[in-house]
């Protein structure tokens, strides 16, 4: 059982992979300092405890503590017990889920091992904002997208914001590098994948005939710029979403939850 230590006072160091969550330079879960992952709130929190992501501590308050205590039955990590004003003080602003958790990054993940049994992927281009990210795999997560490929110049899916947008599914959809952009699509035609770039392009195929592998990947581009033409030229066929007429384009997160929808509707 997690073992409940009370925490009086905001400088104490066994908080110190808590503090200071909005700073820009010091934050926790930057890459390039302590990289941890950070999951707010008991969902999240419960998501974290049911993943690879093994959290080494919690912080919370204690009705967040009563919520969870199921959860936390065999876990054998500290939970760290403040008040709502303590924990502002440590964390840099009030947080109204009442809850932290935070874990070290696991190793990597392999290509091979995200596309193992998955016959729906996204691919990700250029996609760098965390909201955007973070609503991409949960709706891969709700609508059966077995795992997402990052390309080129792709924001961190385990920053915080992403975290908690995802509702935790970052933590258990799979993901993977391809590092060698647009190269590396060849791995997922190697194993049988029809690549779709997702255009508005209106002299693109519509998304619903051009569906017809029986893995496929959906690859899809940052808004604005979308796809770079290089990416498009490596993939199967290029597919379109129809929109009424005067609308250039969907959110990203939105066009690749209706081309999860879609493959879910015609299986």
């Amino acid at each position: 059982m997690a073992e409940v230590i009370d925490i009086d006072d905001p400088a104490d160091p066994r908080v110190d992979d808590f503090r200071d969550l909005k700073s820009a330079d010091r934050r926790p879960d930057l890459p390039g300092r302590k990289g941890l992952v950070i999951a707010e709130g008991v969902v999240v929190v419960q998501r974290m405890l049911d993943s690879r992501f093994t959290p080494s501590a919690l912080l919370g308050v204690e009705k967040r503590r009563t919520e969870l205590a199921d959860d936390l039955a065999e876990v054998d990590v500290p939970y760290f017990r403040a008040t709502a004003e303590i924990m502002a003080e440590v964390v840099g602003f009030h947080l109204n889920r009442g809850v932290l958790a935070v874990a070290k990054r696991p190793v990597e993940l392999s290509v091979a091992q995200v596309l193992t049994g998955a016959r729906t992927v996204a691919v990700l281009e250029g996609v760098n904002d965390h909201e955007n990210l973070g609503s991409m795999f949960r709706n891969a997560a709700g609508l059966g997208a077995e795992a997402i490929l990052f390309g080129d110049r792709c924001a961190d899916p385990l920053y915080r914001r992403a975290v908690r947008v995802s509702m935790g599914h970052v933590l258990r959809v799979p993901f993977a590098q391809l590092p060698k952009w647009p190269g590396d699509l060849d791995i997922l035609r190697e194993n049988g994948f029809q690549i779709i770039a997702l255009t508005p392009d209106p002299a693109a195929a519509n998304l619903a005939t051009a569906m017809t592998g029986e893995r496929v990947a959906l690859l899809l581009g940052a808004e604005g710029p979308g796809l770079t033409e290089e990416a498009m030229r490596a993939t199967d066929i290029r597919a379109r979403i129809p929109m009424s007429p005067g609308t250039d384009s969907l959110n990203v997160a939105t066009a690749a939850a209706m081309a999860f929808y879609e493959r879910v509707r015609m299986s």
